[in-house]
């Protein structure tokens, strides 16, 4: 297996030496564990979803933690989320930095979990699966419609799987296993096409009802199913860019999956040749670079400052960093021909905040050829890294 570098293995080192316990989340198989064996290697390695490790990590875990006085590394910290209050006790009584690395692939479990218990005590970051970047630092980059294929998950691209077959195991796994553990679903078979349906609006405004009448179920159960899918990893909602300039803004976010290749596969998309035919292929372009956006963020140890924009007239910005007064707006295009519609939306929203946007705006689209325009940087998806990383936002 070839150990792929994490841009967030510096993140986790400068944490390690600032506070006594990281808590890392993620999508499952996103790559938490094999990155906390690679950068934490003095470690011990506990995994908790292991049935007679969590049995003793429930039923006693001071004796369970006794064992792990010099630290460790707690994997799926939310199999037994009652030692997360007996650590507390631990890093109180014995400060040491980088002692405990946690993980957990359900945000919002582990998240109420950590807050009630190691405010303060723990830096918290964001595993997603693969970047670009990451990939072609130790593979030769495909095709887009490859990428959007194949998605970015370390295992696919480790063992070099079968997409569609890796794909659907890793779907029924998700079902199987992290769903039950959060809640009593009557119907898989309903959840699965709802599931389907949110795959097949991706980059639109969420519209739960439409969603609740398409899968037969109500809209109450539609806005469960849809935080269950927050929760594990699964979906990512877009939130609407809003600054007081007008009550015609739209107020519902967009819908994003954390993976395309998940996508493609719900979709019942079974080879890569389909995708250039596909009638979506242009919001999966788009969900891949959102995603891709998302990651620099979160893997460089910073939040998500990720927004949209869109008013009533139909002006659109695919995305909006944000960061204090600062803007830094981009285009997202799964065409290969830069085009002066390209630039539309980014310069009708260049003119709404003309002293908020101190670098221009960004295009980032399918071709090769990078442009330096007079309030917008142009480049193509495998460069844009670059357009990120000289902006201030």
């Amino acid at each position: 297996m070839l150990l792929v570098d994490r841009t967030i293995e510096d993140v986790l080192r400068k944490y390690a030496s600032q506070y006594p316990v990281i808590t890392i989340t993620g999508p499952r198989q996103s790559g938490k564990t094999t990155l906390c064996k690679k950068v934490f290697t003095n470690k011990s390695y506990v995994n908790l979803e292991a049935p007679d490790t969590r049995q003793f990590a429930v039923e006693d875990p001071r004796g369970f933690l006794a064992q792990y006085t010099d630290g460790a590394i707690l994997d799926e910290i939310q199999r037994a989320p009652d030692l997360v209050s007996y650590l507390q006790e631990i890093v109180d009584d014995t400060p040491r930095d980088g002692r405990y690395i946690l993980t957990g692939s359900q945000q919002f479990e582990v998240s109420n979990t950590i807050n009630q218990s190691l405010a303060g005590r723990t830096a918290l970051v964001k595993l997603l699966p693969f970047s670009m970047e990451e990939i072609s630092s130790s593979y030769l980059l495909p095709s887009i419609d490859n990428l959007l294929y194949h998605g970015f998950f370390p295992r696919l691209w480790d063992k070099g799987l079968d997409p569609t077959q890796a794909l659907r195991d890793y779907f029924e796994t998700y079902i199987e296993r992290d769903l039950r553990q959060l809640i009593s679903i009557k119907d898989l078979n309903l959840f699965q096409r709802f599931v389907r349906l949110c795959a097949g609006r991706i980059g639109q405004l969420l519209n739960l009802n439409s969603l609740a009448n398409d899968t037969g179920v109500s809209h109450t159960t539609a806005r469960n199913w849809l935080s269950l899918l927050e929760a594990s990893y699964v979906v990512f909602l877009l939130q609407p860019y809003h600054r007081n300039i007008s009550k015609r803004l739209v107020k519902s976010p967009k819908l994003y999956f954390y993976d395309i290749g998940l996508v493609s596969y719900l979709l019942g998309i079974e080879k890569e040749k389909q995708i250039a035919r596909y009638p979506l292929r242009g919001q999966m372009f788009e969900n891949m670079v959102v995603m891709e956006v998302l990651k620099y963020r979160l893997h460089h140890g910073h939040g998500n400052n990720l927004h949209f924009y869109r008013d009533s007239k139909g002006n659109e910005v695919d995305l909006v960093l944000t960061k204090g007064i600062d803007l830094f707006p981009i285009e997202i295009k799964s065409g290969m021909t830069i085009t002066r519609d390209y630039f539309k939306g980014l310069k009708h929203f260049c003119k709404l905040f003309p002293d908020n946007i101190p670098d221009g705006g960004g295009l980032i689209y399918a071709g090769e050829k990078t442009q330096k325009r007079t309030e917008v940087s142009v480049v193509p998806l495998a460069k844009m890294n670059n357009l990120l990383a000289g902006k201030s936002i």
